[in-house]
C-alpha cells in the first residue's frame, strides 16, 4: 500500500469517525432536549451527586466536552457555583470512558446495516424524535465504519522505520507520549476520537500497551482545550471552571504516570479487572482474555475513576487553586433560580398567581439590568458589562420557562375565576415581552462587538444621538415596569404616548444618518450597524408599550 492510499484511508476513516461521534452526540442531546440542563442544575447539591450527574449526562450524550461546556455555560449564567461545576467535570471524565468501551467491542461488521437503519429513520419518517434516533444510529454506524477504514490505513505503520522509532522513543520517554496525546487531542478536539485511534493502532499491532498508556494520559489533558475555548469571553467563574478541567487532568497524569513507570498502575488495573470479572456470575474471563482495545478502554476507565476518587475530597482546594490562577474581581452573583414560585401554593390559585406576578417583576428588573449593561458596554467597552448582559439574558430565559410552567400548573385541573384567568394570561404575555427585551440587549452587545472588530467609530453627533435614544428607551421601559407593578392606568397611558416619541426619534436618527452619509461625514461601512442599533432600541420601546397595554387591559377587565 503506497503512502497516498495510507493517508487517504487514515484521514478519510478519521473523518468518518469524527462525524459519527458528532452525529451520535448531537442526536442524543436532541432526544434529551432541555432536560440535560435541568439535570445538571438539580443534581449538584453535594460533590458526589455532582460527579454522578456528570457521569450520567456524559454517558447519555457521549461527549465529555459537551457536558463540560454545558456546565461552564451554567456557571456563566450564575446557575451553578464553581464548586458544583467541579463535581460535574469530574463525572464527565468518567462518563466519557463509555465510548472507549463501545469501541472496544468488534462491531465493524455490523456498521453498514446500522448506517442503513439510521438513514431509513432519518429520511423516511417525519417525526422529529425518530429522526433523532436515526441520527444516533447513523453516527454509531459511521463510528465503526470509520474505525474499519482507518484500521486499513494504519496497518503499513507496523513496518515503518520512522513510526517504530517514534514509538520506541515513547517507551523510553513516556513524557513524549503524553505530549503526542495532548497535541493530537488539541487538534482533533475529541478525546473519544484520539483514544479510538489509539485503540485501532494497538489493534493493528502498531503500538504496544506500554506505549499506548502515556499517550492515553495525554489524550485526557488535550480534551480540556474545548472547555478552555468555551471559557474565553465568559465570566471569571466560568473561566475558573474551565481551568479546573485542565488542572484536574494534569494532577491525574502527575499522579499516575510515575505509578505507571514503576509498574504499579498496570498491576492495579489488572487486579481490579480480574476482581470485577470474578464478581460477574458465569463469567470466566480475565485481563489476558480481553482484546487490546478493551484493555486500553479498561485502563482509561480505571484512570478516571481513581483520579476522581483521589481528588473528590479536595474540591474546595481545587477551587482555591484556580481562584488564584485565574485572578479577577468576584463576579456579581445573579440569582437565576426563581424566588417566589413556591410549589406548595399551587393549590391556591390566588396566592400562586400573586407569587408568579412578583417573579415576573423580578424578571423585568433583570431585563432592565441587562439593558443597562448593554448600554454601558456600548460606550465603555468594559468586558464585565458584556458578561453581565449575557448572564442576565440566560437568567431571563430560565425564568421565562419556570414562570410559564408554574402558571400552567396553577390552572391545570382547576376552575379559575375570570380575574385569575386574566391574570394568568397577562403574566404569560408580559414574560414573553420581557424575554424579547433581554434578547435585544444581547443584540446590542453583539453589534458593539462587530463595531469593535471592524475598527470603526461613530461620529460625535451619531454618538450623542444614540445616547439620547438609549436614555429615552430606558425611561419608557422603566415606566412600563412601574405601571405593571402598581396597575397605574395614567402611567400606562403615558407609556403609550411616550412610544410616539421613540418612533419619531428613530425616524429622526435614520434621516440624520442618511444625511451624514450623503455629506461624507460618516462612513458607509458602519451604516448597517448604526441602523441595527436604533432598530433594536425601537423594538425595546415597542415591547415596553405591550407591557403597558396588558396593564390597561387588566384594569379594564
Amino acid at each position: 500500500m503506497d503512502l497516498t492510499t495510507v493517508l487517504f484511508s487514515f484521514f478519510g476513516g478519521l473523518g468518518l469517525f469524527l462525524f459519527g461521534i458528532k452525529s451520535m452526540s448531537e442526536g442524543l442531546q436532541a432526544v434529551a432536549g432541555d432536560r440535560l440542563r435541568v439535570i445538571l442544575e438539580k443534581g449538584t447539591k453535594t460533590p458526589l451527586r455532582g460527579v454522578l450527574t456528570g457521569t450520567i449526562v456524559t454517558a447519555l450524550i457521549q461527549s465529555s466536552s459537551g457536558t463540560t461546556v454545558l456546565a461552564i455555560g451554567l456557571v456563566n449564567a450564575g446557575l451553578l457555583t464553581l464548586r458544583q461545576s467541579i463535581g460535574i467535570i469530574m463525572g464527565a471524565n468518567i462518563g466519557t470512558t463509555l465510548t472507549a468501551y463501545i469501541i472496544g467491542f468488534k462491531l465493524e461488521s455490523y456498521a453498514l446495516p446500522i448506517i442503513a437503519m439510521g438513514v431509513f429513520f432519518l429520511f423516511f419518517f417525519k417525526t422529529k424524535r425518530i429522526n433523532y434516533v436515526g441520527q444516533v444510529l447513523l453516527g454509531f454506524g459511521l463510528l465503526f465504519y470509520g474505525m474499519d477504514v482507518m484500521g486499513d490505513g494504519l496497518k503499513p505503520l507496523r513496518s515503518s522505520p520512522f513510526f517504530i522509532g517514534l514509538m520506541g522513543d515513547v517507551e523510553n520517554n513516556p513524557l513524549l507520549g503524553v505530549l503526542i496525546g495532548t497535541i493530537f487531542t488539541v487538534i482533533v478536539q475529541s478525546s473519544s476520537a484520539t483514544i479510538g485511534v489509539l485503540q485501532e493502532l494497538a489493534n493493528q499491532g502498531v503500538i504496544s500497551y506500554s506505549q499506548a498508556v502515556p499517550i492515553l494520559f495525554g489524550d485526557n489533558i488535550g480534551t480540556t482545550i474545548t472547555a478552555i475555548l468555551a471559557g474565553i469571553g465568559a465570566s471569571v467563574a466560568a473561566k475558573r471552571a474551565a481551568t479546573t478541567h485542565l488542572i484536574f487532568n494534569l494532577i491525574g497524569t502527575a499522579i499516575f504516570l510515575p505509578l505507571f513507570l514503576v509498574g504499579i498502575f498496570p498491576k492495579l488495573v489488572i487486579l481490579l479487572t480480574n476482581y470485577i470479572y470474578i464478581l460477574i456470575p458465569g463469567f470466566e474471563g480475565t485481563w489476558d482474555t480481553l482484546g487490546i482495545k478493551l484493555q486500553i478502554a479498561q485502563t482509561h476507565g480505571v484512570f478516571n475513576l481513581l483520579n476522581t476518587f483521589i481528588q473528590l475530597p479536595f474540591i474546595a482546594l481545587l477551587a482555591s487553586i484556580v481562584t488564584k490562577l485565574v485572578p479577577g474581581e468576584q463576579d456579581v452573583v445573579i440569582e437565576a433560580k426563581p424566588k417566589y414560585l413556591e410549589p406548595r401554593f399551587l393549590g391556591n390559585p390566588s396566592v400562586a398567581l400573586a407569587n408568579a406576578s412578583r417573579e415576573t417583576l423580578r424578571m423585568g428588573k433583570m431585563a432592565s439590568d441587562a439593558y443597562e449593561n448593554s448600554k454601558l458596554y456600548f460606550y465603555h467597552r468594559n468586558q464585565q458589562n458584556k458578561q453581565l448582559t449575557v448572564q442576565f439574558e440566560d437568567a431571563i430565559d430560565q425564568l421565562e420557562n419556570e414562570i410559564t410552567d408554574y402558571v400552567l400548573k396553577v390552572s391545570y385541573g382547576k376552575v379559575l375565576t375570570s380575574e385569575q384567568t386574566d391574570q394568568s394570561y397577562r403574566i404569560l404575555q408580559v414574560i414573553g415581552d420581557i424575554e424579547r427585551i433581554g434578547d435585544h440587549a444581547t443584540n446590542l452587545v453583539e453589534l458593539t462587538d462587530y463595531a469593535n472588530e471592524s475598527k470603526f467609530k461613530f461620529s460625535e453627533q451619531a454618538n450623542n444621538e444614540l445616547m439620547n435614544m438609549f436614555e429615552r428607551v430606558q425611561e419608557i421601559y422603566t415606566m412600563s415596569l412601574e405601571a405593571l407593578k402598581t396597575d397605574d392606568i395614567a402611567l400606562s397611558e403615558k407609556v403609550l404616548k411616550y412610544d410616539d416619541l421613540i418612533d419619531d426619534l428613530e425616524v429622526y436618527l435614520r434621516l440624520g444618518h442618511i444625511e451624514r452619509l450623503s455629506q461624507g461625514t460618516c462612513h458607509g461601512s458602519y451604516s448597517a450597524t448604526f441602523l441595527n442599533i436604533i432598530s433594536n432600541l425601537e423594538r425595546i420601546g415597542d415591547h415596553s408599550v405591550n407591557i403597558a397595554k396588558y396593564t390597561l387591559l387588566h384594569r379594564q377587565n
